[in-house]
């Protein structure tokens, strides 16, 4: 998890979800990134839960996933992830 956490490129990735979904083309704008770049790093974040996608025509959304923050939690130590409030 921290692993996909780690890197500041899918941090930002995370922040630009955190409003809204938004296509693959709309992240690569904002990002300025290679676009083999940015699918490297959004399959990161589907593999680690953080991040769903949905298919509207040829265009692929992205959005957080709904269990997001509980999935961090989890991955704190257990001291961690029982003072950290979750608000949705």
């Amino acid at each position: 998890m921290f692993g996909a956490l780690g890197d500041p490129i899918r941090l930002s990735v995370l922040d630009e979800l955190s409003g809204d979904q938004r296509c693959v083309c709309e992240l690569q704008e904002a990002l300025g990134i290679a676009p083999n770049l940015l699918s490297y790093h959004l399959r990161i974040l589907r593999e680690a839960g953080l991040v769903e996608t949905s298919r509207r025509g040829r265009w692929v959304d992205y959005r957080l996933s709904d269990d997001a923050a509980a999935i961090v939690t989890a991955a704190l130590p257990a001291p961690l992830a029982e003072s950290t409030v979750v608000t949705a």
